[in-house]
C-alpha cells in the first residue's frame, strides 16, 4: 500500500460508512470496519486528487462555443463561482473515476484578472449540492491569457504592465476601503460585494490562485505578495526553467501546482516549456503538487505523469504524495489524500503496482461506495 505519505506491506483496511477506522497488519474486528477484498498481489493508493482542473466547465462532445470556464461580461469577476458552470453529467466524470481521480479542484479560466471561485468537488456525485466540498480561493491571472482577450467586455489590458496595474488598482482600492471601515469612516452595508471579496483575499480568508508560466512573471508574483501579503499557491510554472526561480517561490513560502506536464507548448509563454523542468523543481525543495488541468491533459491520464519524478530521482511513495497527500495539502482539503483512520475512506485498489504499465484499478471506493468495480 502507498498510503499517501509512506509504502507499506501486507496490511488490512477496515472502514465503516465513509471513513476508514482501521490499517493495520492483523485483520480488523467487526468494531475495527468492515474487511473490503483479500489478494495476494493487490495494491492500494488512496483516490487521486486533481489540484487545478476545469473539468465539468470544458465538456466532452461540446464545442469550445459552449464551454463555461471564462465569463466575458469584465475582467474582475470575483462573485462568479466555478461551481455554478459545473455540469456533472460530462462523460469525463466517469472516466476519471475509473482511473482513480475522485475529487478535482475545478477552475475558473485564465481568461479574467480574477476569474472567480474555485471549488473542490466530489467527481463521483450525481449534482452539484452533493459533489461540492468546499472553496479552494481565488482565481486570478498573469501572462499571456489575461492580455489575449481585448475583444471580450470590460476594461481590458493589451501589456503586462497594463494587466498588473489594474490588478494594483482594484487591490489598493479594497485596502483603502478596509482602512475606512477600521476607522468606522465606512460601514460593511456601504461596501460593494466585489470589492468586499478583495478586501478577503487581502485579509487572507483566501488563498490566490495565480496562474502564471514564465519567469518574469514569477517575478511579479513575489512582488505582489511582498506588497499586499497575499496569501498564494502558483499554478503551472512550466516555463520556468531555472532553479533559482522555484527556489525563489520557496523562499516566499510559495506552494506551486504544477503541470500540466505531457502537454503541448501553445503559446509564447511556454516557449522554455519541457518535462525535464520537472527535475529543477525537485532539485529547488519547494512544495508543489501536479495538475492534469483537465481537458489539457485528460484527467484520466493525470497519475502518468508522475513517470517523470521517478526518473529525477523521487521515491514511489513521494511521486504518490504529489497528487493524494502534498494535493490535499496545498488546497486546503481535510481529511482526503491518505489511508489512514479518521481520513474518508477513499481509495483505489490494484490489480498489481501501479506505477506497471499494465497495472489498472479493479475497484474504486469514494467515501465508503463502490463507485468502480472492474
Amino acid at each position: 500500500m502507498y498510503d499517501g505519505i509512506n509504502e507499506r506491506k501486507n496490511v488490512f483496511i477496515g472502514f465503516e460508512n465513509d471513513e476508514i477506522k482501521y490499517v493495520d497488519i492483523k485483520r480488523p474486528t467487526e468494531d475495527e470496519g468492515e474487511l473490503i477484498i483479500e489478494g495476494d498481489d493487490i495494491v492500494v493508493t488512496p483516490a487521486f486528487i486533481d489540484s487545478h482542473s476545469h473539468i465539468g466547465l470544458q465538456r466532452s462532445a461540446e464545442y469550445s462555443g459552449q464551454y463555461e470556464e471564462n465569463e466575458q461580461m469584465d475582467p474582475f469577476t470575483p462573485l462568479a463561482n466555478a461551481l455554478h458552470s459545473i455540469y456533472m453529467d460530462d462523460p469525463m466524470f466517469e472516466e476519471s473515476i475509473e482511473h482513480g481521480v475522485l475529487y478535482s479542484g475545478a477552475f475558473p479560466g485564465s481568461g479574467n484578472i480574477i476569474g472567480g471561485k474555485i471549488v473542490l468537488i466530489r467527481n463521483f456525485a450525481k449534482d452539484i449540492d452533493d459533489a461540492f466540498i468546499g472553496d479552494i480561493g481565488i482565481k486570478a491571472a498573469l501572462g499571456f491569457h489575461p492580455r489575449s482577450t481585448t475583444t471580450w467586455k470590460g476594461k481590458r489590458p493589451s501589456t503586462r504592465m497594463g494587466l498588473v496595474s489594474l490588478l494594483r488598482e482594484n487591490l489598493i482600492k479594497a485596502k483603502k476601503t478596509q482602512n475606512l471601515l477600521n476607522e468606522g469612516s465606512k460601514k460593511r452595508d456601504d461596501i460593494d460585494p466585489e470589492t468586499e471579496v478583495l478586501m478577503d483575499i487581502l485579509n487572507q480568508k483566501y488563498k490566490v490562485m495565480m496562474h502564471v508560466h514564465r519567469e518574469d512573471d514569477v517575478r511579479i508574483l513575489i512582488q505582489l505578495v511582498k506588497e499586499f501579503d497575499l496569501k498564494v499557491v502558483a499554478n503551472h510554472c512550466l516555463d520556468v526553467h531555472r532553479v533559482e526561480i522555484f527556489e525563489a517561490l520557496k523562499a516566499n513560502s510559495t506552494p506551486i501546482i504544477y503541470g500540466p506536464m505531457d502537454s503541448f507548448s501553445n503559446k509564447d509563454e511556454l516557449r522554455h516549456n519541457s518535462w525535464r523542468n520537472a527535475e529543477l523543481l525537485l532539485r529547488s525543495g519547494a512544495k508543489f503538487s501536479l495538475m492534469s488541468d483537465h481537458p489539457i491533459v485528460l484527467q484520466r491520464n493525470m497519475f502518468y505523469t508522475v513517470r517523470h519524478l521517478l526518473r529525477f530521482g523521487l521515491s514511489k511513495p513521494a511521486a504518490i504524495s504529489k497528487i493524494t497527500s502534498v494535493a490535499a495539502d496545498i488546497i486546503g482539503a481535510q481529511k482526503i489524500g491518505q489511508v489512514k483512520p479518521g481520513y474518508k475512506a477513499s481509495f483505489i485498489v490494484w490489480n498489481g503496482d501501479p506505477f506497471s504499465f499494465s497495472s489498472f484499478p479493479i475497484l474504486v471506493i469514494g467515501e465508503g461506495q463502490t463507485v468502480y468495480k472492474d
